[in-house]
């Protein structure tokens, strides 16, 4: 992981210097995506994570959001409970040479189709926390994901989700 970069500091320093750590402790699971070299085109974590809602109206807000991406049915079991579980990928970056060829949006589906798919424990979203800036911000937007609240919209990251 070195030499890999995605042109963003925090990743790579992440990637280059506490991936490691945080895999042996088991806090998460690290992956490589490869194209036809030995070249890392890309890199991400994934870590178990509950989508929870701090307050009656977040979760009110929440569930009518909800309302434009399920059926009417799904709706009540969804207001009955209290924390969503979910995937969170901590972290998603691409090679600065392989940047705006779709790489991360396959690596986005890829995660979604195998945990819709998973039965192995529940997981009915796909969580992440985006850096703040326009770029990652639009990319997850286009990649289907919703800001979970508006408190961090001044922060350095923003909670974002996404439906399984």
């Amino acid at each position: 992981m070195s030499a890999f970069s995605c042109g963003v500091d925090e990743l790579d320093n992440f990637f280059q210097h506490e991936v490691e750590e945080c895999v042996r402790r088991r806090y998460l699971s690290a992956y490589c995506a490869f194209l036809d070299s030995e070249e890392i085109v890309a890199a991400f974590t994934l870590m178990n994570d509950a989508l929870m809602i701090s307050s009656q109206t977040e979760k009110e807000d929440f569930i009518d959001d909800l309302k434009l991406e399920v059926d009417a049915d799904i709706i009540e079991f969804f207001n009955r409970q209290s924390s969503y579980p979910a995937i969170n990928i901590g972290h998603l970056g691409t090679s600065v040479n392989y940047q705006s060829k779709g790489i991360g949006t396959a690596i986005i589906d890829l995660v979604a189709d195998t945990f819709a798919e998973y039965r192995q424990a529940g997981c009915q979203f796909i969580t992440v926390d985006a850096l703040n800036n326009p770029r990652s911000i639009k990319f997850y937007h286009t990649n289907g994901f919703c800001p979970q609240t508006s408190k961090d919209i001044s922060s350095a990251t923003r909670r974002m989700y996404r439906i399984l």
